[in-house]
């Protein structure tokens, strides 16, 4: 019998539940075999009833001749009319939702989507969602993309474009920019490995990944945003609805159409926890989200209108707090303390530097591992950086979700970066001539579709960005891009905040133990040489 029930179940009770419960007596249990909307739907009951959840399973659910549960979970149907008696159930658990306003309820639900053959423009819109989304996106490092479907390089032809008189140059210049990729790979990866040939240690495959990985990294300037990609996506249902609205409220067309594919898609296995999406509520907020997108750039550019860009500059440090230091003290102190914040802040403040260093030592412990994180204390005091770098490396720190990015307009404005060894290999100049044609393409359809245009522009040109993030995220954020296995341009952009952090707050990162400070000449070597330790155990 299940000692966790109040009312102790039958061995006919059990025998319902067992396929949906991981346990029949402890109180800690999960559920299996039951689609979303029922989970969701449960969980909701969950929250407004003294009911163990295996009862109101049973109860509300699996006794429930309304619920058509049998037919819901699979039973002895077809996989068809699974789906059928889930659709037609819906308005039974719209009624069990209908009583629950909090929007949080949403997040009961979740789904996992494959979001096939976007561009890149659509895979960044996809990804500016933080909470709630978990995105994987296909490698430009792993995988080469210079696959032909049908004849054709895979990009998107951008709708507004190809019913214009741009259509011809448009894929004449993202042709050329995927032909030259082409044409470059086996000479680079030859030259790579002339360069760094493999040691009596290396095993061949390691060899061979590191080397093409090292080769495609350097050429992945050439990919123009256009490119098409795939973006796997994990939400709940809250995070969809609102991704969904954002979507909707885009200035581009082939995101509206993902959207609406979405939509569709997510309809078919969470329709309770997206329909707001496609409401006139949903719609109201798009609209409002564009129109105050669209305003804000107009009176930006009215505003701006005669400002010069200035100087390049890699990153820079633009704001961050000089009273850092006594306020993560305050909250090191606070859980520990009976005193109110503010006592704490004043206690902090007349410390000696040497009593300062020694709470946060130690607070921050002995880290054996990048993976030993400060606590919440480091969430106190925050930095905001000013970054412009090339768009492969933008598109790889854009992963980050727990903190604040805000990027720029895709442009060729800010001048293109070349892999110094594309020089040493001899190989630049294919690739100096296909991008600065692509740039010379991309502000001639500016001139009529701006927006548009966007889709030209290489990886190798800088966009310009700005993050926000707390000093516990800095941790986190330095000291995994700057690892070995890293790019070397999202490595760079590691190790100079980490400099500027330093700079300022030294006591505050002394404890920063894994940011590499170094360059090597094969990133993923030692990550592949790990993976045959790997292979070599498990076939032991």
């Amino acid at each position: 019998m299940a000692d966790g029930l109040e009312n102790s179940l039958t061995h006919q009770e059990e025998a319902l539940l067992e396929p949906f419960v991981t346990s029949l007596d402890s109180p800690i249990f999960g559920l299996r075999n039951l689609p979303e909307v029922v989970k969701g739907a449960l969980f909701s009951r969950y929250s407004r009833s003294d009911k163990d959840l295996r009862r109101i399973l049973l109860d509300e659910f699996i006794k429930a001749p309304e619920a058509d549960f049998s037919r819901i979970v699979g039973g002895s149907t077809q996989d068809g009319e699974q789906i059928v008696a889930i659709q037609q159930a819906e308005a039974f658990y719209d009624r069990v939702l209908v009583g629950y306003g909090d929007d949080s309820v949403a997040e009961l639900g979740g789904a996992h989507l494959a979001c096939e053959g976007i561009s890149n423009i659509a895979a960044k819109a996809l990804e500016d969602s933080r909470l709630g989304i978990s995105p994987l996106e296909k490698s430009t490092r792993y995988v080469p993309f210079n696959r032909k479907v049908n004849g054709r390089y895979r990009y998107h032809r951008e709708a507004s474009i190809m019913a214009s008189s741009h259509a011809s140059l448009y894929e004449a210049t993202l042709d050329h920019l995927f032909e030259t990729y082409t044409t470059l790979v086996e000479p680079l990866l030859a030259w790579v490995q002339s360069c760094t040939p493999k040691d009596a240690n290396t095993s061949d495959r390691a060899y061979y990944n590191a080397t093409r990985a090292k080769a495609l990294d350097l050429l992945r300037g050439l990919l123009p945003m256009a490119t098409l990609t795939n973006v796997g996506l994990f939400g709940n249902g809250r995070a969809f609805e609102y991704l969904l609205v954002k979507l909707a409220a885009s200035p581009h067309a082939e995101v509206h159409a993902l959207g609406a594919s979405m939509q569709e898609a997510l309809d078919q296995m969470i329709p309770s926890f997206v329909k707001r999406s496609k409401s006139e509520r949903g719609l109201q907020y798009a609209r409002y989200l564009s129109t105050n997108r669209d305003r804000t750039q107009h009176l930006t550019q009215k505003r701006l209108a005669t400002s010069a860009l200035p100087p390049p500059s890699h990153v820079q440090l633009v704001e961050y707090d000089p009273d850092a230091e006594a306020k993560v003290i305050a909250a090191i102190l606070y859980p520990h303390s009976d005193l109110a914040f503010e006592q704490l802040l004043i206690e902090a403040t007349e410390l000696s530097v040497a009593e300062r260093e020694e709470i946060i030592q130690t607070y921050v412990g002995d880290r054996a591992s990048r993976f030993h994180r400060p606590g919440r204390a480091f969430e106190e005091t925050y930095y905001t950086f000013d970054v412009l770098a090339d768009l492969g490396a933008y598109r790889d720190l854009h992963r980050h979700r727990v903190l604040t990015q805000e990027r720029q307009r895709y442009t060729v404005r800010h001048g293109h970066m070349i892999p110094p060894e594309l020089e040493e290999a001899g190989l630049a100049e294919p690739y100096r001539n296909a991008l600065e044609k692509a740039a010379e393409t991309t502000e001639w359809i500016a001139q009529d579709l701006p927006i548009a245009s966007q889709y030209v522009v290489p990886f190798a040109y800088r966009v310009r960005w700005r993050m926000k993030l707390n000093l516990r995220e800095v941790y986190h954020f330095v000291e995994l891009r700057s690892a070995r296995q890293g790019h070397p341009t999202y490595r760079a952009i590691a190790q100079e905040m980490y400099r500027l952090i330093q700079h300022v707050h030294p006591t505050l990162v002394a404890s920063m133990h894994f940011v590499d400070m170094e360059s090597y000449a094969l990133e993923r070597l030692a990550a592949e040489q790990k993976i045959d330790l790997k292979l070599e155990q498990r076939q032991g």
